[in-house]
């Protein structure tokens, strides 16, 4: 049977939720997934995973610290292992910002590419998700620098719970992963 690591790091826990989510999707094509939060376990080695797959919100522009000293640790393995990144990013809510396309394409760039770049890495997929909104938990100053974007939240995507905004596409990640479990 087929291995698969997922490993992530969350500050709003939309990684997370992400994490999970490309987990049932591998395990529903017969991969056997661990998944590790990477603030809470440390991973001792990845010998035994035929699939890597990294995975972090992002926040003010930067990866978490985890899943980025993740990657530094184990970059020389992972350059010869089936390696996936994804990222959960507000810019990849396209239709926030209908007219500016460019805003997602700089951010998957930044957050993906130049990060696979920066470690000297060829992954075999990179995910680019929306994030996950939750006015109810955020910080007093998060939810006041987000206070202009609420309405265009409202606008654009369901509340799925009351001042919770999701602006990933479900199917997408779960194609996604789908067609990372035939890349092993």
């Amino acid at each position: 049977m087929q291995k698969a690591l997922i490993v992530y790091g969350t500050k709003t826990g939309t990684a997370a939720v992400t994490a999970q989510e490309i987990a049932q999707a591998l395990q529903n094509k017969g991969v056997e997934t661990k998944v590790v939060d990477a603030k809470k376990e440390k991973i001792r080695s990845i010998t035994e995973y035929d699939l890597i797959i990294v995975g972090s919100g992002i926040q003010i522009g930067c990866w978490n610290s985890e899943p980025e000293n993740f990657i530094k640790k184990y970059k020389q393995e992972l350059a010869k292992k089936n390696l996936a990144l994804y990222v959960n990013c507000g810019s990849a809510a396209e239709k926030l910002n209908p007219d500016k396309p460019e805003i997602a394409a700089n951010a998957k760039t930044k957050y993906l590419d130049e990060k696979a770049a920066k470690y000297n890495l060829k992954p075999v997929a990179l995910g680019f998700f929306g994030a996950i909104y939750n006015f109810n938990t955020m910080s007093w100053i998060m939810r006041k620098g987000m206070e202009n974007e609420r309405s265009k939240l409202a606008a654009n995507y369901k509340e799925t719970a009351p001042g919770v905004y999701d602006t990933r596409d479900i199917d997408a990640i779960q194609k996604w992963a789908e067609e990372l479990g035939t890349k092993i």
